[in-house]
């Protein structure tokens, strides 16, 4: 299982690579993996600001569908388009080509509340 150290993460299986305060936001390795192959992926909140813990999205695999959880509050920015016509890249490569939306945060200092990759790691062994 793959868990880079220079991103935060969620006990809701989303990890978080920030860049000032922007966030890049998508769902974990460990998530795609119970998930099993994702077919879709919806999410229609692009340039909604939502709260931490909203939903922003829905994943669907071929034996279910899972929300996605705002980490936290700030406006959605953009949306990876790719995921719509390749949902798959979720699974291949949930870090990088799968990444799923990038948030303006309302205060980048939330940040400091989410769980590093060893408390992750810690959660889901």
């Amino acid at each position: 299982m793959n868990i880079p150290a220079d991103l935060k993460y969620t006990s809701d299986h989303e990890w978080i690579k920030m860049d000032g305060d922007i966030a890049i936001i998508g769902i974990t390795d460990f998530a795609q993996g119970e998930l099993g192959d994702i077919v879709y992926v919806e999410i229609e909140t692009e340039g909604e600001t939502l709260d931490k813990g909203e939903v922003f999205g829905t994943v669907e695999a071929v034996k279910t569908v899972s929300d996605l959880f705002m980490p936290l509050k700030g406006e959605i920015i953009e949306v990876n388009s790719d995921i719509e016509s390749e949902p798959e890249s979720v699974n291949a490569s949930p870090y990088e080509k799968g990444w799923m939306i990038k948030v303006k945060l309302d205060n980048p200092a939330d940040a400091d509340s989410l769980l590093t990759a060893e408390q992750y790691e810690a959660e889901v062994a």
